[in-house]
């Protein structure tokens, strides 16, 4: 069985994010780039299922500039076998990107595909469901758990006010939520093996994809600062102040 891991390259969870002066985007002058966190997850369960004998191989591919080759290097020094970069300096928008994974799911004949379920940094929540429409495989999205069952994969799903447990036939689509695993450190051994695997690069052109955005950005801003706090002396200060100021009832 084969395994596709899908990760994207993203500004380090603990960076605190600044927005460019004029407003068009996102200032990554200097600015630490990791793994998405969700993607982490997305590795590590691949990995496991790797390690418990029931895939053979697990491929790493990353959408984005040239520098994703760092995150893809890091995917492979978790125990990733090789792995696949799409070269573009461009915004892709989530269309694109799960029609570029296709494109890669039908060449390398993908068993099972596994997405974190967002990315930190646009936050969209929809490359997996829209590779399993373009794929027309059976998802199992928000994994709490997973587990491969003869050629089979049972996916325990967070859903509001509890868990779903499907069944899914391979091959299937897998994005992953947070209480799936813990992701594991590189080991320096495991770190220097990693330089030697093959990292395979391809564009969006060769694989006959259109990334085109379809979207216009007018500006970004930055939340506003929160005031500080105050304290009341009664509930009747309260609701006045609830009532006059915050104007919330």
């Amino acid at each position: 069985m084969k395994i596709l891991v899908a990760i994207k390259r993203v500004v380090d969870a603990n960076v605190k994010v600044r927005v460019k002066g004029d407003g068009t985007g996102v200032d990554l002058t200097n600015a630490k780039m990791a793994i998405n966190p969700f993607c982490e997850i997305a590795i590590e369960e691949a990995i496991r299922i790797k390690e418990s004998g029931a895939a053979d191989e697990v491929i790493a591919v990353s959408i984005g500039p040239q520098a994703s080759q760092e995150q893809i290097r890091t995917a492979l020094a978790l125990g990733a076998d090789r792995g696949i970069l799409v070269v573009t300096d461009e915004q892709v928008e989530p269309l694109a990107v799960a029609k570029i994974l296709k494109t890669i799911v039908d060449k390398e004949g993908i068993d099972l595909v596994i997405l974190g379920k967002q990315s930190i940094d646009t936050d969209n929540n929809q490359v997996g469901q829209m590779l399993a429409a373009l794929c027309n495989y059976p998802q199992g999205t928000f994994a709490s758990k997973a587990e491969i069952k003869d050629g089979k994969i049972e996916v325990t799903r967070e859903i509001d006010g509890g868990e779903q447990t499907v069944l899914l036939t391979l091959p299937a689509i897998l994005t992953t939520d947070l209480r799936l695993n813990e992701p594991r450190y590189a080991s320096l051994p495991n770190i220097m093996k990693a330089k030697k695997k093959p990292i395979d690069a391809t564009t969006p052109a060769e694989l006959g994809v259109d990334i085109t955005s379809k979207l216009q950005t007018l500006s970004i801003a930055a939340p506003a600062e929160r005031t500080a706090g105050i304290i009341v002396e009664s509930v009747a200060e309260l609701v006045n102040k609830l009532k006059t100021e915050a104007k919330v009832i």
